[in-house]
């Protein structure tokens, strides 16, 4: 499913960059553009990196995992 139309990037795209470290829907635009145009999809895309997406060096450190993603039932459908 596309979260931003404007440069046809995914969900699966947005994951990726997360899961690369991208925590923020800035660090995300600064990967793959996506929030840059229009601005629609940044809802969606906080959504998709969760609450405290960037997690704190005392639990990546006690082999936390260093993200957590909403789960697709908690997701706002895309317009």
């Amino acid at each position: 499913m596309f979260v931003c139309n404007c440069f046809g990037i995914t969900e699966e795209q947005v994951k990726k960059h997360a899961g690369d470290g991208a925590c923020t829907p800035r660090q995300i635009a600064s990967a793959c553009k996506a929030g840059t145009d229009c601005g629609s999809c940044v809802r969606r895309i906080q959504a998709l990196l969760g609450r405290g997406a960037c997690p704190t060096r005392e639990l990546v450190a006690d082999g936390e995992p260093a993200l957590a993603f909403a789960p697709d039932s908690e997701l706002p459908e895309a317009a």
